[in-house]
């Protein structure tokens, strides 16, 4: 993965949460301990710190505080998402492919900081979209991209979006139960994955 899908998943988030901005962001997410404008505001700040990681070569940074305004207006969050966006995709794609940066998860390539950028924007927005009582469905072929990246372990012959959920401990997918929290993905480099399931 590299910086045109995340630059791909902010549009299709963004284009999705312009339409609600009216709406009331406060609104706790069902099934969540956020609300709306929280979610967003998490994905912004996370993915900023995904550059940040990525630029620090595999040193674990102790020395910034990274945090969104979760009570701008709406307009604005999706704009820092968006701008943030922007910032991984340009570390991403200017990166060497075995640059390596630290993630509590596994040093990461830049395809992992890629693949977590995009895991966090489809993800949270779909949260987003729950407070909001709308539905978000994006795009099939990222969502498998994604998924192959992350979440090597995930079956293959189930819908993308609904397995990418399922992985990220949405949901239950068929016979498949809701994952425990302790769930989590692979972003160091899928040649060093042993072929089994990750989780905490």
């Amino acid at each position: 993965m590299n910086g045109t899908d995340v630059l791909n998943a902010a549009a299709t988030c963004g284009v999705f949460l312009r339409p609600f901005i009216e709406q009331d962001w406060s609104t706790p997410i069902p099934d969540c301990d956020w609300t709306v404008a929280q979610a967003v505001a998490h994905v912004a700040a996370g993915n900023l710190w995904y550059a940040f990681d990525l630029a620090a070569a595999g040193t674990e940074l102790h020395t910034l505080d990274i945090e969104t305004r979760e009570h701008a207006a709406p307009g604005e969050l999706i704009l820092t998402l968006e701008t943030v966006s922007a910032v991984v995709a340009h570390v991403v794609d200017s990166s060497p492919p075995e640059a390596r940066g630290y993630h509590p998860f596994g040093i990461a390539d830049p395809s992992g900081f890629a693949a977590m950028a995009c895991d966090e924007l489809l993800v949270h927005t779909d949260d987003a979209a729950r407070g909001l009582g709308v539905t978000f469905i994006p795009d099939d072929a990222l969502c498998e991209k994604v998924l192959r990246r992350l979440f090597p372990w995930a079956p293959g012959d189930t819908d993308a979006w609904d397995t990418l959920l399922w992985a990220n401990g949405r949901m239950s997918l068929g016979n498949r139960p809701r994952l425990a929290p302790g769930w989590r993905w692979h972003c160091a480099p899928l040649e060093e994955w042993d072929g089994s399931y990750s989780s905490m």
